[in-house]
């Protein structure tokens, strides 16, 4: 089997670590089990090469021998055709996992978003647009909170859809999105975060970006 190589940044500056995306990724490959190695790209002198792999300028991307694919959800994807840890095989439960891989990058994180960029900058003014914004986004998390209260992964068995939602739910909750009125909610990430798979992710993305300010 080909050697799966996920890049990376080199460093990124502390609010986001945690969250970058590859861990996205690496917590895929944890919890199927794929052997992989990891390589940076600089995150300040993002050149030619970078953008032939990844368009916007941005990480991760997964590179499968002769193919570089880019996007989260894409490599998360690819990856669960490889594992039945990330995928059942079962067309519906296939069918499941997919709604739910779409809802949580379309339905869920569209709306989350522009909130965390807001919240990241310090900007606190209550614009009747930011309040249009903040309000969406609590539907948004009063919806999962109905959904979640009734099932412990959202497709079944645990899935790369989990990966996503509880991934992008977790900053929300990080940032006071998801509260104590949302007792399902913070459980289902509790639940996810409590994976071996997603500790040693995160254990790893953190090492990585430290070990760059040690370098530095």
């Amino acid at each position: 089997m080909t050697d799966l190589t996920l890049v990376t940044y080199d460093w990124v500056p502390e609010p986001p670590r945690g969250h970058v995306r590859d861990i996205r990724v690496r917590w895929a490959l944890e919890e199927a089990g794929l052997p992989y190695r990891v390589q940076s790209v600089p995150f300040h002198d993002r050149g030619a090469e970078h953008f032939a792999h990844q368009p916007f300028g941005q990480v991760p991307w997964l590179v499968d021998g002769d193919l570089s694919i880019f996007e989260s959800g894409a490599i998360l994807l690819y990856l669960a055709e490889r594992s039945d840890a990330l995928m059942p095989a079962d067309p519906r439960g296939r069918s499941q996992v997919l709604e739910w891989t779409f809802a949580a990058l379309n339905s869920f994180e569209m709306a989350s978003v522009p909130w965390t960029i807001l919240q990241f900058s310090g900007d606190t003014e209550m614009t009747p647009s930011r309040k249009q914004l903040e309000d969406f986004l609590k539907m948004r998390v009063q919806q999962m909170e109905t959904v979640l209260a009734g099932r412990e992964w959202l497709a079944g068995p645990f899935s790369v859809a989990d990966i996503l939602m509880s991934d992008v739910l977790r900053i929300v909750e990080r940032l006071g999105g998801v509260t104590d009125e949302h007792p399902a909610a913070r459980a289902y990430i509790a639940r996810a975060t409590d994976r071996p798979a997603f500790k040693k992710a995160h254990a790893d993305q953190m090492a990585h970006f430290a070990a760059a300010d040690r370098a530095a």
